[in-house]
Parts: C-alpha cells; sequence; structure tokens
C-alpha cells in the first residue's frame, strides 16, 4: 500500500506577503494585479479576507464592497517562486519523488519510509511555521487524489487521513465538485442524474456514467472509488512542459472583433515565442474568454500540423472567438494556450510543398525574436497592434506569470 502526501500551502501568496511583513499579520489581506491595467483581479487572499467572501478570480471593486478594509498588495511573482522552491527543499528531505501542482501545492510518496505518513505531515507543517514563516495542510492517502482531496478537507495548518478503510465514511458525503477534475460543467451533467455527493459517483452504473461523460466519467468514478493509481512523479519528469499559454485583462473593455483580433494576435506571438524558446510546437490551440461580468469560457480546436508560428495560433484562436463568442456583453479577458507539444529539435527541415507565404512568415518570426531579446518585445510588434486603446501598453511577456490561464479560471 502507497503512503502519499498532497501538501497545500495555505493562501499561499496572501501568506508569503504577511511572512516578509509581518504588519500584515491579522489583516483581510489580498494579492492583486495592477489595478491601473485593470489588471485588478484578486489573485490570493487571506483566511480573514476570504472569511469576508473575498473569492479568487474577482475584481478589486467587487472584494472591496464586501471587505473595505481589506489590505491590497501587489503580486511578486519573484518572491513567490522562492518561496516555493524552498518548501520543494523542505519535501525532498523525505523524498525525491516530489510532484508539483502550482507553485503551491506538491504531492509526495513516501511509501517506505521510516516514519509514518501523519509523521511526516507533523514535521513539514512544524518546519514551513518555524523557517518560512506561512502555514500548510497535508492530506494523507494511499492515492494522490483522496491525498489531495485530504489537505481540501482541514484549513489551515491540518492534517488529514484518509485510509482504505474510512474512505467510504469521510469522502462519500462530500459534494461531487470536491473530487479533483470535477468542474462546474461536469458537476451540472452530474446533477442531471442525480448524482450530487462523491458517494453517488461511486455507486452509479457504470454504463450510464460511460455513455453520459465518457472516458472522463469513467476516470471520474474510478477515483471516486479510490482507484486511482497515478504514481507520483519525481521533479524532472514532473516539470515537462504540457502546455505554454498566455493571457490580459485589457485596460479598456474590447468591444468588437478588430479589438479582441489586436488582443489575440499579441497574445499569440508571445505564445509562439515562448514555444520555440524552448524548441516546443504545439498541435492544439485554446481561447479562453471572460466577459465584462466576469463569466469565462474555453474552446479548442487542432491544428492541421504542430506550429510554432504566431500567425498559425493567431489565426485558430480567432476563428474560434467568432465561433464562440456573440457580443452579448463586450470582453474584458482573453487568453490563449498552445498545448499537446512536440519538440521541434530534430525538426530542421519544412516540407518541399511548404507554401512560400509560410517560408516567409518562419523567417519574420525569427528576425523578431532575435530583436525582441536584444530590445524588449514591444520593441517591435504588429501595425494592427496600434489601432485600439485595449492594446496600447500591453506587454504580454512581462505580464505572463501573473496572468496565468489558471488565475483567469479562478484557480487558488
Amino acid at each position: 500500500m502507497r503512503t502519499i502526501l498532497h501538501s497545500d500551502c495555505n493562501s499561499f501568496y496572501a501568506s508569503v506577503e504577511a511572512a516578509e511583513d509581518p504588519a500584515l499579520r491579522g489583516l483581510p489581506v489580498a494579492v492583486c494585479g495592477d489595478p491601473a491595467l485593470r489588471h485588478g483581479i484578486i489573485l490570493a487572499k487571506s483566511t480573514l479576507a476570504k472569511k469576508c467572501g473575498v473569492l479568487t478570480g474577482e475584481a478589486i471593486w467587487q472584494a472591496k464592497q464586501k471587505c473595505p478594509t481589506l489590505v491590497l498588495v501587489p503580486a511578486d511573482q519573484r518572491k513567490y517562486l522562492l518561496y516555493s522552491r524552498k518548501m520543494r527543499a523542505i519535501y525532498r528531505r523525505y523524498t525525491h519523488f516530489v510532484e508539483p501542482f502550482g507553485l503551491d501545492e506538491s504531492w509526495l510518496d513516501v511509501t517506505g519510509h521510516s516514519l509514518t505518513g501523519e509523521e511526516i505531515a507533523a514535521q513539514i507543517r512544524n518546519s514551513a511555521k518555524e523557517e518560512l514563516g506561512i502555514t500548510v495542510s497535508v492530506g494523507v492517502s494511499f492515492n494522490k487524489v483522496f491525498a489531495k482531496l485530504g489537505s481540501d478537507m482541514r484549513k489551515p495548518d491540518a492534517t488529514t487521513v484518509i485510509t482504505v478503510e474510512n474512505f467510504k465514511d469521510k469522502v462519500w458525503p462530500l459534494p461531487a465538485e470536491e473530487l479533483l477534475y470535477v468542474g462546474r460543467a461536469t458537476k451540472r451533467r452530474l446533477a442531471r442524474l442525480a448524482l450530487y455527493t462523491i458517494g453517488d459517483l461511486a455507486c452509479a452504473d457504470d454504463a450510464l456514467i460511460r455513455a453520459v461523460l465518457g472516458k472522463n466519467g469513467e476516470m471520474l468514478q474510478r477515483f471516486a472509488r479510490g482507484q486511482d493509481e497515478a504514481p507520483v512523479l519525481c521533479a524532472e519528469e514532473a516539470e515537462e512542459i504540457k502546455s505554454i499559454g498566455n493571457s490580459t485583462t485589457t485596460p479598456h473593455d474590447i468591444r468588437d472583433e478588430a479589438g479582441a483580433k489586436a488582443v489575440l494576435y499579441l497574445l499569440s506571438d508571445s505564445v509562439a515565442a515562448r514555444l520555440r524558446a524552448h524548441r516546443l510546437a504545439c498541435r492544439t490551440v485554446s481561447v479562453w474568454m471572460r466577459d465584462s461580468e466576469l463569466n469565462g469560457q474555453e474552446r479548442q480546436c487542432r491544428l492541421g500540423q504542430i506550429s510554432d508560428s504566431g500567425s498559425d495560433i493567431a489565426r485558430a484562436a480567432l476563428s474560434l472567438l467568432r465561433e464562440h463568442y456573440h457580443w452579448h456583453l463586450p470582453l474584458r479577458s482573453l487568453g490563449v494556450c498552445g498545448s499537446d507539444l512536440k519538440s521541434t529539435e530534430h525538426m530542421v527541415q519544412l516540407p518541399l510543398w511548404t507554401p512560400p507565404k509560410v517560408l516567409r512568415e518562419r523567417a519574420l518570426e525569427g528576425a523578431l525574436d532575435d530583436i525582441r531579446s536584444r530590445w524588449g518585445h514591444n520593441a517591435i510588434r504588429r501595425g494592427l497592434m496600434l489601432c485600439g486603446a485595449a492594446t496600447q501598453d500591453l506587454n504580454p511577456v512581462d505580464d505572463h506569470d501573473l496572468q496565468a490561464l489558471s488565475a483567469m479560471r479562478g484557480r487558488g
């Protein structure tokens, strides 16, 4: 039987800020983007801010309505990366099988250690407090899904143990959406089948789940039954890049397709540049759209062939927006992501039938990479970037860490 831990740093960004500035302790604190550029969404909040109803992903003005005494702190990604690395160093005292899940969470496989999982969890929590000044919640279980579920069950600074013997009592009564990878859409589909809890999903007819949710439903049902056998990957395996994305909240609402096109090309150029820097190309392009009332939707499509071209990615993203967004409201935020990545390291020759336009685009983008590496991303821009207020001051390369797609989706 495996022993898996999932460690979740409580209110990570806000906790790091309080560790760096003790004057923030005991105050409702929220870490946010730049309000002047309308990156003014809440990226993280302290426990006190959470008790006031402040939510990750909402606008600053909404958070201030709920909590007038809210203390706003600008995000500092370098600081959070430093603390994340320090936490992983603590984890590696017990095992080299440490798999990050974002900056603030990690799974550990401590199977066979001389200490029990609960004892290791207690030591990790103590080290985090004494050495870094932050708290963590730890789930201990026999698989990754239940370990993560355990770390979410009691916060802050707590350990929850879920075993083969007690998981039906502890896990099955929980709402279905508490299970990893059950999002809002899946929750609604389960509710239409009168499946409201994890236990309902576990005990449902296999054929019904397969018919309604397909392979994803089969996977979720295995998770609910405690049948997750996914390994905890060591750091070298876990840090393989799975996707490269970029998003932004524009200084002004985007009211038409012309404005959206400019932003999508801006983001796509940045995504493509990062793909080329990693010697990767993508086969799938996703576009994320959030309207002025903060309702979000994501759509994706496959390219005809893998590409690291900003023009290819932008054309696909614009096609998705045209097909799926009907301008019922202005757009506040847009994101573009390339996934299903393949290495281009050995792809040194294009097919003989490659159109001249494609060859010119590749040569142009290579020249742009060279100019931007020397003088900055905005040293040279597409002409359409200068046509609208929404794109005048955007710099996606500098912004992408704080405007990650996960923040737009409201994770954390």
